[in-house]
């Protein structure tokens, strides 16, 4: 598969106006269109938040029936639009469809995103928010990459509506869907020889490579493209850091990895089980079978699989089984082994982390220790004895009021504050610029996984979710000016304090009074500083002695 990126200019006119859904032609005669060269899409305005919408565009041709675990095809290069005919893009498409109970996620189930027209196969497309007055011909973008443990989630979750408002004119914003669960994500040789491992990492690839060739057309500038994604969207961000061990030019110029989800790669023979499981269920004997069951019988196997597995090797309490895989291809090694090589992408980065994250992902019903141990060999099935003796040694029972607090400690440390660590140190290491680094620990809101969400997040322009509005000031200047200039301080707000590099050193102080030489930006509800970075830390030292383990 090619890797690097189409650097093609603007296709089209210079800016109609933005982007839209791509099966339907359009109804109405009124809105921004756009024409891409091979289509034209007609979006709608809100003056009132001063945005051009372009919903549901197409970056790849749909991925059903014998392209299922193929990986995606540019939709310039299969397609069956009408050249005179201008499409509607005024309506938000359907999502992905998600690894959880059917139960859970209707059409309208808010806790997965509001107003969403169903799910589908026919997923793969990207979200255009363009202000309607820019403050320049060529505008920085900012992609979003979601985030749901690669099983769960869509764009809509998070509304880019309030920040494209705050930027005053001064970026584009794009969302971003790709396959997920049993769709995206299902391992094993027979998916490997007869198609693609990695399915969903590779659509994020495709519409990052579309952005590239079409940007232009909307206005944005191709050459200041940020990534940014939360949770499996901030391990996605890393995996599109490692891509390919990053040899080619990568289709973005920065990157933001918020609380990355460093969780289990299912190595061969958990494939195999993963696969076999999927044959058994299903009643298939082959990949051919299962590309042409109905999409129904498929979806039930998302969750039929996933339920199969629990308790299963490298599945323990708050992991799922849908998760990227080593191919020796996009995903040449584990993450964090590839950063502590140097595969990775030359951009500026930033990262950050929430306070307690490992609580919503820790079982409240455990109580021992011994339960405790048992999971944590679920998760961690070639760990022995003498790798869990050395977990309680730096995780001791008596630091901790209950074993919840205890396992939520190391959880959060091994899943997403230490791979924080991780990206940021080897970034300083490697990186031409080594003080385009960035880290923040973010102890307000709820504190708990994904508590930025709602200082940076709003479908409309007052953030009504987040209660502290100074706050999403601040939040939303850093990640503004991070988007615009690759710094977050250039275009901060008066009430944000200067964010120091991670490599800037002097700012915090160790516990015997001696530079940290790794600084963050803690953010609380009273203060907002610099502070030594409390992942730089023997028991991180200790997961990254242990990749092998705790990421296999």
């Amino acid at each position: 598969m090619k890797l690097s990126s189409m650097l093609v200019g603007g296709i089209g006119l210079q800016i109609c106006h933005v982007l839209g859904q791509a099966t339907q032609p359009a109804t109405h005669s009124i809105g921004p269109v756009v024409d891409l060269g091979y289509v034209k899409y007609r979006g709608t305005t809100n003056h009132t938040a001063g945005i051009n919408y372009f919903r549901g565009i197409q970056y790849a041709y749909p991925p059903t029936a014998s392209l299922r675990w193929q990986a995606p095809i540019p939709i310039e290069h299969h397609n069956s639009f009408n050249g005179s005919t201008i499409y509607d893009a005024s309506a938000i498409s359907p999502a992905c469809y998600m690894s959880l109970p059917k139960s859970t996620y209707t059409p309208y189930n808010e806790s997965f995103g509001a107003s969403l027209s169903g799910y589908s196969e026919d997923c793969l497309t990207v979200d255009v928010l363009v202000p309607v007055n820019p403050m320049d011909e060529r505008l920085a973008v900012m992609v979003q990459i979601h985030g749901g443990s690669f099983q769960s989630g869509n764009a809509q979750v998070f509304p880019g509506d309030g920040m494209v408002n705050r930027s005053e004119g001064e970026w584009i914003r794009l969302k971003v869907e790709y396959r997920l669960g049993i769709f995206g994500f299902l391992g094993g040789s027979a998916i490997e020889e007869d198609g693609v491992l990695n399915a969903g990492l590779l659509d994020q690839r495709a519409a990052l490579e579309w952005i590239q060739r079409n940007i232009a057309a909307f206005g944005g500038d191709p050459s200041r493209v940020t990534i940014w994604g939360g949770s499996a969207g901030g391990s996605s961000v890393a995996y599109q850091l490692i891509a390919g061990g990053a040899f080619d030019q990568p289709p973005f110029s920065a990157a933001i990895a918020e609380y990355p989800w460093f969780q289990q790669l299912l190595n061969q023979s958990e494939q195999q089980i993963q696969y076999s499981n999927v044959l058994q269920l299903s009643g298939c004997s082959s990949i051919t079978c299962l590309r042409g069951l109905p999409v129904g019988e498929l979806e039930n196997l998302n969750q039929a699989v996933q339920n199969a597995s629990v308790n299963g090797p490298g599945n323990g309490y708050g992991q799922g089984i849908y998760n990227p895989v080593v191919d020796g291809s996009f995903v040449k090694e584990l993450p964090s082994i590839a950063f502590q090589l140097g595969h990775f992408h030359d951009v500026p980065l930033i990262v950050d982390r929430d306070a307690y994250e490992g609580v919503i992902f820790s079982d409240p019903t455990s109580t021992t220790q011994a339960e405790e141990t048992t999971d944590a060999q679920h998760m961690f099935p070639f760990a022995g004895p003498a790798f869990f003796s050395r977990l309680y040694q730096l995780y001791p029972k008596s630091s901790f009021n209950s074993t919840f607090f205890q396992r939520q400690t190391w959880f959060g440390d091994y899943l997403i504050n230490c791979p924080t660590y991780v990206m940021g140190f080897n970034a300083i290491e490697r990186n031409s610029n080594r003080s385009a680094i960035w880290k923040m620990v973010f102890s307000a809101g709820t504190q708990l996984h994904g508590a930025t969400q709602n200082f940076l997040n709003s479908a409309t322009t007052d953030f009504p979710t987040a209660n502290n509005q100074t706050l999403v000031e601040i939040m939303t200047s850093y990640w503004i000016s991070f988007a615009v200039t690759h710094d977050p301080n250039t275009m901060r707000v008066k009430d944000a304090a200067y964010w120091p590099g991670y490599a800037s050193g002097g700012n915090g102080t160790g516990a015997n009074g001696e530079s940290a030489g790794f600084t963050v930006q803690a953010v609380t509800y009273s203060s907002v500083g610099p502070e030594e970075d409390p992942d730089v830390s023997e028991r991180c030292e200790f997961f990254g002695a242990h990749a092998y383990k705790v990421q296999n």
